[in-house]
């Protein structure tokens, strides 16, 4: 119905076009006259009086064939190349066929570029996606369904959506001209009943309304946006997530429901969960990670963005079976009520508890730590201690992340750099160990 929709405003007064439509059929008509003619001669099925008639007035056939031919074609190269000139008038002005030629040269490099699976949520996981946007349109973006705080908890308490606050974030980090959408989607009202609603948030929520489900609302918006890629729900599901934590002093254990409570400084996070149980994973995502060429986990608060996606079913098991390089970005600086104290391997023995071993092959980890900008609260992650026993399962890779205004986030050029010379890397020597005789490792 969308297409047809599309198809009927080419179809509006004014755009020059229908006639020229109309004049190319013609032409394909004279040219479908002049072939079954052709046909007909050559197989001598003629009716006898139409076949007086054109031999006596046209004076044979082929008279009337090649009349049929030149009519169809000149019509048809008439009429496409009036079509063509209405087409491309706004183009015409100086400079805008340059552009066009640029624009058109950057789509397709794109188009071909790797195909990449972003796994995380919050506000870490857009660095990542502006590492990769700008040379592949081919991303995945997928992001939890579990926050239930501010406007986006407001919102799933009221409506009964899935909290949108997550996609709002990625989707604006993937939009074209991402500085004016994200100022927009990240507008808060403040006053009325609308105080503190973001107007992403209130967008997302009228497109599920119109769509009917946060899938298909997302997808929409990304058209709206123009967004290069797609992202995701990591289920479609009515999750909640919820933590096992343990006082720092008292040692006394608990259990917290709902995102926006877990963070508590004096509590240590020992394990996380969802509920309901047996949470499906939304089946694109999984046949995006089946699909994917490279796979990055993070940036993102481990337990409420990062580990909410892993634990779902069928998303660990999926990048464990992907031949997909799997990355996981670390977290420069700790986070407070979260990851306190924790180096990079922490952040790994973490994973490996709630989802098992062999789900990431490389960690990056960020090796410099100034201290212009930082201010008081920012803590670096140290790395991993060298007498640490997971340094012998991965693959470690170090290097400066930090951005220069914010050091306590990823620099997307930065990060861009080493996850190509790791996606590179990967690929030549798995061409190395073919050309040996020896079977690629995939992942």
């Amino acid at each position: 119905m969308w297409r047809v929709r599309r198809v009927i405003r080419w179809m509006r007064p004014g755009f020059y076009i229908k006639r020229w439509l109309v004049l190319i059929l013609l032409g394909m008509g004279s040219l479908a006259l002049a072939f079954a003619q052709l046909v007909i001669v050559i197989h001598d099925e003629w009716p006898r009086a139409v076949d007086a008639f054109v031999y006596d007035t046209l004076v044979g056939p082929a008279v009337t064939i090649g009349f049929l031919l030149l009519v169809g074609i000149g019509l048809i190269a008439f009429g496409a190349y009036r079509l063509n000139k209405s087409l491309m008038a706004p183009l015409h002005s100086p400079g805008s066929l340059r552009e066009w030629v640029r624009m058109v040269r950057a789509y397709q490099q794109l188009r071909q570029g790797i195909r990449v699976v972003a796994i995380g949520g919050g506000t870490g996981m857009p660095s990542a996606l502006r590492a990769m946007k700008s040379v592949t349109s081919n991303i995945t973006a997928v992001v939890t369904m579990a926050d239930d705080g501010g406007s986006s908890g407001r919102l799933r308490r009221d409506l009964g959506v899935q909290p949108p606050g997550d996609l709002r974030n990625n989707i604006t980090a993937l939009a074209r001209d991402e500085d004016l959408m994200t100022q927009l989607f990240h507008f808060r009202f403040t006053s009325g009943e609308l105080a503190d609603h973001s107007f992403g948030n209130l967008f997302l929520a009228a497109l599920v309304g119109m769509m009917g489900s946060m899938d298909h609302a997302a997808a929409v918006a990304g058209r709206v946006l123009a967004i290069q890629g797609r992202v995701l729900p990591c289920t479609l599901d009515d999750v909640n997530l919820v933590a096992e934590v343990r006082h720092r002093q008292s040692g006394e254990q608990l259990t917290i429901k709902g995102e926006s409570n877990i963070p508590k400084s004096e509590w240590t996070i020992e394990h996380v969960f969802l509920e309901p149980s047996g949470v499906k994973a939304f089946p694109e995502v999984v046949a995006a990670i089946q699909d994917a060429q490279l796979i990055v986990i993070g940036p993102g608060s481990l337990y409420t963005s990062i580990l909410p996606n892993l634990i779902v079913d069928e998303v660990a098991e999926a990048i464990r079976a992907s031949a997909a390089l799997t990355v996981y970005v670390c977290n420069i600086a700790t986070q407070p009520g979260e990851t306190d104290d924790y180096t990079v391997a922490d952040h790994i023995m973490a994973i490996e508890q709630h989802v098992g071993v062999d789900i990431v092959d490389v960690v990056v980890a960020n090796n410099h730590y100034p201290v212009a900008n930082a201010g008081p609260n920012t803590i670096y992650v140290p790395p991993v201690p060298g007498n640490h026993a997971i340094r012998h399962r991965y693959r470690f890779v170090y290097a400066d992340l930090t951005d220069n205004q914010r050091p306590w986030r990823h620099d997307h050029e930065k990060l861009r750099q080493v996850l190509l010379s790791l996606r590179s890397d990967s690929f030549h020597r798995n061409a190395q160990r073919t050309h040996a005789g020896k079977t690629p490792v995939l992942r």
